[in-house]
């Protein structure tokens, strides 16, 4: 499964957060290192297609995706120099898949740190860079001398070269140039900002009518990097304490919708490079998680092995196609079920039937 790691200054909201992903009771305190272990948890993808084909279905079971989340806990400026919890919390976050960057924007005179979001991602972003290029400096003398007699290993070798330099300027590596190729050669090297970044800055319930005008800065300092939300976390992990009605209901009366926290699961989601095909029928309606372009064999092995390694063929079709009809028989009948093969590249969104023989 994939793992998304919360990164932040003390106090930022980070615990909050991971409360109201996954409706946990993560200890959220006003004083530095209240977290000193990672809490892990599960929270589904919010996903109305599958809620509109599961009732369609009259499905006895709804099974949504989910991701991991990881409340890593406060970082502090010289974290990379180990202080605070500083090599501890630096070694979570290599562990995970992407980052989740909380940056607070609340003010609240009994908290310690500070308030402005864009002084908190300036603070996370050159430890975690700072991190990388200690990481780099400590083991390349030892990588040039191997490559002077292993030409295979040359290749690595320029990418952790071009990697240095970029750190060296004090940029991380997810806002330079760095090329596809050499970030993936970098991957065993499990860099801090060699990852992909999302960012969510917390506000307070009085500053909700505000919000836009809040994260703009953010928005505008990361640009396409990363996707930017804004949300009132505390307001947010105590609605997840609630029954699914109860919680609808303080949502809409505080104007929130939905909430913010759909949407920044989706986010998080696709930031991965993740996209979800859906089966239905009486027994159950399910969300499969898979990578962009994958095949139609390798997402029938999402379902079970013997699929992938029996797989004949899929039946297809759009999800809202199939809503559409009414029926999967319908569907078949108007003509609108795709049968598709072993060199069919599955779309987000798409019904899968798996024909197979083992």
């Amino acid at each position: 499964m994939e793992k998304f790691g919360f990164v932040g200054l003390p106090n930022a909201g980070k615990s909050s957060l991971y409360n109201a992903l996954t409706g946990g009771s993560a200890l959220a305190a006003p004083y530095a290192f209240a977290t000193t272990d990672p809490n892990v948890g599960i929270a589904k993808v919010f996903d109305e297609r599958l809620d509109a084909l599961a009732k369609m279905s009259a499905s006895k079971k709804t099974v949504n995706a989910t991701v991991q989340f990881n409340d890593i806990g406060g970082l502090v400026e010289g974290a990379s120099k180990g202080e605070g919890l500083g090599n501890k919390f630096l070694g979570g976050i290599r562990e995970v898949d992407a980052i989740v960057f909380v940056l607070r924007a609340f003010k609240d005179d009994d908290v310690p740190g500070p308030q402005d979001p864009l002084e908190h991602l300036r603070i996370v972003e050159l430890e975690l860079t700072y991190a990388d290029l200690e990481t780099i400096e400590k083991q390349i003398d030892k990588k040039r001398k191997a490559g002077r007699g292993d030409a295979s290993l040359l290749d690595e070798i320029e990418a952790l070269e071009a990697a240095l330099e970029i750190l060296g300027e004090g940029t991380p590596l997810y806002r330079s140039e760095l090329s596809a190729a050499h970030s993936e050669l970098l991957k065993p090297w499990f860099l801090l900002t060699n990852k992909p970044v999302l960012a969510i800055v917390n506000v307070d319930e009085n500053q909700l009518d505000e919000i836009d005008t809040i994260i703009k800065p953010v928005q505008e300092e990361l640009g396409d990097i990363a996707p930017v939300f804004g949300a009132s976390i505390q307001l947010e992990a105590e609605a997840a304490q609630l029954d699914k009605e109860d919680r609808a209901e303080m949502l809409e009366a505080l104007g929130l919708g939905e909430g913010a926290l759909p949407n920044f699961i989706k986010a998080a989601y696709h930031t991965l490079g993740l996209r979800t095909f859906l089966t239905t029928g009486e027994q159950e309606s399910r969300a499969w998680t898979f990578r962009v372009g994958s095949l139609a064999p390798v997402c029938a092995g999402r379902i079970h092995s013997d699929l992938e390694r029996g797989f004949i063929r899929a039946e297809t079709i759009e999800w809202d196609k199939l809503l559409q009809a009414g029926s999967w028989a319908k569907a078949k009948e108007e003509g609108n079920v795709r049968q598709e093969g072993k060199d069919y590249v599955v779309n987000d969104g798409d019904v899968l039937d798996i024909k197979f023989n083992v």
